[in-house]
């Protein structure tokens, strides 16, 4: 039986879970086809948005003093998810390509993979980054895991090497500069993270004395990740097997990009000369409380804690008022479908980043340095 204080946590920790609600209505789409190809983004983007409508916010903090018992069942969706993703997404190439070859339209399979793909971003990615986090070599293994299943494993070397300490500044290519749209910055983004990743690992080996191709060099080991899992998706379902996968990992990267994007838009550190950037605070991330996609992404969207406190688990991220740090008017779900029609997107969100400006630094009258868009700024920006 049970304990009851561990029933307590179980009882909290369960919505953190509903991620799993997305493995059958993906099975469901593979199984029936027709119009159930396109429940996997209608459930992932609009249903949680829908409950974010209901839900409204969560302002509550968790108690910084839980200890690891207390985490249990929050740190366990993270370490059930990798497997349980890794058997459907292959699961799901043996199937399309097999048994469910004959009534599945190469039009539904595509629409399916998209879905996949979706999930493999929004749930695979999200917890990869908690899992990279963490000290425990299994549970950064399991991240890389993830990671390699989109084809995306540098994202852990920038993540940690670069982003977390150049975030806000011209340094960090991840940082979405203000005014600029999201059709510019994936593109940039996807070179900028792969060149600024590797050339952080090589410094750091250079530091030690050792060149790039020592075999300590995590690049080896993302490489050899991503051969596998190429490799596994060929052999499953031939060259159709290959065609999904990288569709899936395409339609991830492309996801975990547009949070991105919406994380740290038009947000920069204030430079104090010489190179030198004031410190990381939670003003230099957009907050988002809205409870049902936090709970999707396991608290990600209180990303102005996790950038303060990078070391802590999801649950216990810290929630930061209008007076604290820049709020987003709707959770990840929105803002991303907003982030593709950048018209719409600047005007959410320009307006909000000015304001920002005022709030923190009303002693910088200049900002055109910090603004390093291509375009120049629109005359009133």
């Amino acid at each position: 039986m049970i304990p009851a204080n561990q029933v307590a946590r179980l009882q909290n920790a369960v919505p953190f879970w509903m991620s799993l609600l997305l493995v059958p209505v993906a099975i469901l789409g593979a199984a029936v086809g027709s119009w159930t190809v396109i429940l996997l983004p209608i459930v992932t983007w609009y249903f949680f948005s829908i409950l974010d409508a209901i839900l409204g916010l969560n302002l509550e903090n968790a108690d910084l003093e839980a200890g690891e018992d207390d985490l249990t069942w929050y740190k366990l969706i993270t370490l059930v998810w990798p497997p349980i993703q890794f058997c459907l997404l292959f699961g799901l190439i043996w199937y399309v390509t097999g048994p469910g070859d004959a009534h599945l339209s190469a039009l539904e399979t595509i629409v399916l993979f998209f879905g996949v793909g979706v999930i493999t971003g929004t749930v695979g990615i999200n917890y990869s980054h908690e899992l990279m986090h963490q000290k425990d070599r299994g549970e950064r293994f399991l991240g890389d895991v993830l990671l390699s299943m989109v084809l995306y494993s540098h994202f852990r070397s920038e993540h940690l090497q670069v982003h977390h300490r150049h975030v806000g500044t011209p340094r960090d290519p991840v940082t979405a500069r203000y005014n600029e749209g999201f059709h510019r910055f994936f593109p940039r983004v996807l070179i900028g993270s792969l060149k600024s990743s590797f050339k952080a690992e090589q410094a750091m080996l250079a530091r030690k004395g050792l060149p790039w191709t020592e075999l300590s060099n995590p690049f080896f080991r993302y490489w050899a990740l991503q051969a596998f899992m190429l490799l596994l998706a060929i052999l499953i379902g031939g060259w159709a097997g290959l065609f999904l996968f990288l569709w899936q990992a395409f339609v991830a990267v492309w996801q975990l990009e547009l949070v991105n994007y919406v994380e740290h838009y038009g947000l920069t550190r204030k430079h104090l000369g010489e190179g030198k950037y004031e410190h990381v605070k939670p003003q230099h991330s957009w907050n988002a409380a809205h409870k049902a996609s936090n709970w999707l992404l396991i608290n990600l969207q209180r990303h102005s804690d996790h950038h303060y406190k990078p070391d802590r688990r999801f649950p216990l991220l810290q929630n930061y008022g209008v007076d604290e740090a820049p709020q987003l008017p709707y959770g990840y779900p929105i803002m991303t479908m907003a982030a593709m029609v950048p018209p719409v997107w600047r005007r959410v969100m320009n307006p909000r980043v000015r304001q920002w400006r005022d709030m923190y630094y009303p002693e910088i009258t200049d900002w055109l340095p910090y603004n390093k868009a291509r375009n120049p700024m629109p005359r009133g920006a």
